[in-house]
C-alpha cells in the first residue's frame, strides 16, 4: 500500500508541475473583485471590467492598475503636456480679477489651456494713471502766475499791480505779464501859458493838463495801447477814481486824468462810469 500511495503522489505532483498556468490561474470572480477594488482608476485609464478579467485570467496574474491612494489623485493627462480641467480652472481662479478685467471667461480660459497644453496666462494688468493733458498749450497755471507775482511782490505793489490783476493777465496771455517800467515824467512844454491844450492830433482828445505820475498811467493813448496790447484802454479820472471808455464825452477830457489799461485801473481801485457801456 505504501508503495502504491507513493507512486500516486508522484504522478499527481508531476501533473501539477506540468501545468503551472492552471496552478496559478485566478477565478473570474477574483479578477472582477480586483477590477472593482480600483474601479475609478481603471475607468480613468479606459480599462473595462471585461478586458481586465480576460487579461487577469490569461496571464495568471491580475493586471494591476497603478496603486490607488486614499486621496483622489488628478487623472493622467490625455496627451503629453496637456493639463487637466481642474488645473486650468485653478489657474484661472488664481488670476480671477485680471481675467475678468480682460473679459476672459473661465470656460474660454479652460478651453484654451487644455488645447494649448499650457495655461493661457493673461497679460499683467497695469494701473498706472496717465498724466492729464495740459489745459492749453503754453498757458500757465494760476499757481505759476501767483508765484511770479510774489517773486516780484515789492516791485508790483509799487507799480499798483495787484496779484489778482497780474494772474488774470498772465493766464490770458500765456506768458508772464511783466509790469511795464514807469515812464519818465514828461518835460513841461517850453511855453505853457494855459492849462488848456489843443486836442491831440492822434486821438482827437486832449492830453492831460499835467503829466500823470502813477503806476501804469500814460499821457497819450498810444503809450497806453502799447502797454495794454489786446486789453481795453480807458481814460481814468484821477480825482474821482472813475474811468471812461472811448467814444464818451469824458474820455480824455477831465483835468486830472491819464490813459490806462482797464485791468490796471481796476487793480488800483477805480471803477467804470455807470452810464457808459463797455466797448
Amino acid at each position: 500500500m505504501r508503495t502504491i500511495t507513493a507512486i500516486s503522489c508522484a504522478i499527481i505532483g508531476a501533473s501539477v508541475l506540468s501545468f503551472p498556468a492552471l496552478a496559478q490561474q485566478k477565478t473570474v470572480k477574483a479578477c472582477q473583485e480586483e477590477w472593482r477594488a480600483n474601479k475609478d482608476a481603471n475607468q480613468a485609464k479606459g480599462i473595462t471590467e471585461k478586458a481586465y478579467v480576460t487579461q487577469c485570467r490569461a496571464g495568471g496574474v491580475a493586471a494591476q492598475p497603478a496603486p490607488s491612494t486614499t486621496t483622489a489623485t488628478a487623472p493622467a493627462p490625455a496627451a503629453t503636456g496637456q493639463k487637466t480641467v481642474k488645473a486650468c480652472r485653478d489657474e484661472w481662479r488664481a488670476n480671477k480679477d485680471a481675467n475678468q478685467a480682460k473679459g476672459v471667461t473661465e470656460k474660454a480660459y479652460v478651453t484654451q489651456c487644455r488645447a494649448g497644453g499650457v495655461a493661457a496666462q493673461p497679460a499683467p494688468s497695469t494701473t498706472t494713471a496717465t498724466a492729464p493733458a495740459p489745459a492749453a498749450t503754453g498757458q500757465k497755471t494760476v499757481k505759476a502766475c501767483r508765484d511770479e507775482w510774489r517773486a516780484n511782490k515789492d516791485a508790483n505793489q509799487a507799480k499798483g499791480i495787484t496779484e489778482k490783476a497780474y494772474v488774470t493777465q498772465c493766464r490770458a496771455g500765456g506768458t508772464v505779464a511783466q509790469p511795464a517800467p514807469a515812464p519818465a515824467p514828461a518835460a513841461p512844454p517850453a511855453a505853457q501859458t494855459s492849462t488848456t491844450t489843443a486836442p491831440s492830433a492822434t486821438t482827437g482828445a486832449r492830453p492831460a493838463s499835467t503829466a500823470p505820475t502813477g503806476a501804469n498811467q500814460y499821457q497819450t493813448e498810444a503809450q497806453a495801447k502799447f502797454r495794454c496790447g489786446a486789453g481795453t484802454v480807458v481814460w481814468a479820472n484821477l480825482d474821482s477814481k472813475i474811468y471812461h471808455f472811448t467814444g464818451y464825452k469824458e474820455y480824455g477830457k477831465t483835468k486830472a486824468g491819464a490813459y490806462m489799461c482797464e485791468q490796471d485801473a481796476t487793480g488800483q481801485g477805480m471803477r467804470a462810469a455807470k452810464n457808459e457801456k463797455h466797448p
